[in-house]
């Protein structure tokens, strides 16, 4: 396995790097496949500074995004597909390690019983936020302790397809580097900046910060609707999924904002709601 990490910036490999090796792995006892099952806890991936990605798209997603790959674990019986091969010389060639593993050694690291061909364990990036470019007018989608795997990932893809600049996670939120957080980004997660902070830290931001900020919450009493999105760059906030915002967040917004219901339902999907959010502040920017 790499090297452990403190900083969450993912090192630059030198220009030239040596070739990686390839490996024959079978059991799921052997000391490299215990270590890459670990990234499973949050706490191995926390020491390591390494996440898993879990299929052929998203490890290529990766690649293609420059993200640094430390290994490939791909299946020994699938290396006759054209592109499962090129991946593997990729990876080699990278200075990374291929382990050609059996359908058990897949099935134990990615806990399915269906296991794809190819799961790539990659070194972990975030970004500082005061270094994410708002631009003139984009947009920041700012979460607050944000505690469902599924549901980061959907805002993260939904985030990358509205054109939205970054995802900024508030307190103990859950880890975007998780499987199945990675899983629900759909690949997102290699496009979309992604900036963890404590509240202290984001409410300093704030103070400098001189665009629109939006919350939603339920003392909201402007439709989501009729803020001026667009007009110059925007924070969007986000509460947690059962207490909404913090007291210290509300009160650093401009404007509080409600999703108009009509149905028995009391509450939306944080998903979902940030979704509608998303789209609506992005609205004046997207064109079919």
């Amino acid at each position: 396995m790499g090297v452990r990490l403190t900083d969450r910036e993912a090192p630059r490999r030198p220009a030239t790097v040596a070739p990686g090796r390839v490996k024959e792995v079978t059991s799921v006892s052997n000391p490299i496949v215990k270590d890459i099952r670990n990234l499973a806890l949050k706490k191995h991936r926390e020491e390591t500074g390494l996440f898993l990605a879990e299929g052929l798209k998203l490890v290529i997603d990766a690649l293609d995004a420059g993200w640094t790959i430390d290994t490939l674990v791909a299946a020994r019986t699938q290396l006759h597909s054209d592109l499962l091969s090129k991946t593997a010389a990729r990876t080699v060639a990278a200075g990374a390690d291929v382990l050609e593993a059996s359908d058990k050694v897949l099935a134990a690291i990615s806990r399915r019983d269906n296991p794809q061909s190819a799961i790539g364990v990659f070194r972990q990036r975030t970004q500082r936020l005061d270094r994410i470019d708002l631009g003139r007018d984009g947009l920041l989608v700012v979460l607050d302790r944000v505690r469902d795997p599924g549901n980061l990932g959907t805002i993260l893809r939904t985030a990358d397809a509205a054109g939205a600049r970054g995802v900024v996670l508030v307190g103990e939120s859950v880890d975007p580097f998780s499987l199945e957080a990675v899983r629900a980004t759909m690949g997102s997660i290699f496009a979309m900046p992604v900036a963890r902070v404590d509240e202290a830290g984001f409410l300093a931001f704030r103070k400098g910060f001189s665009g629109l900020v939006v919350g939603t919450h339920m003392r909201g009493e402007t439709d989501f609707r009729k803020p001026a999105y667009g007009a110059g760059p925007t924070l969007l906030l986000m509460g947690n999924e059962q207490a909404g915002l913090t007291d210290a967040l509300a009160g650093a917004c401009d404007t509080l904002v409600r999703i108009p219901q009509v149905g028995r339902a009391d509450s939306l999907n944080l998903a979902v709601a940030t979704g509608l959010m998303i789209f609506e502040a992005r609205r004046g920017s997207l064109v079919l």
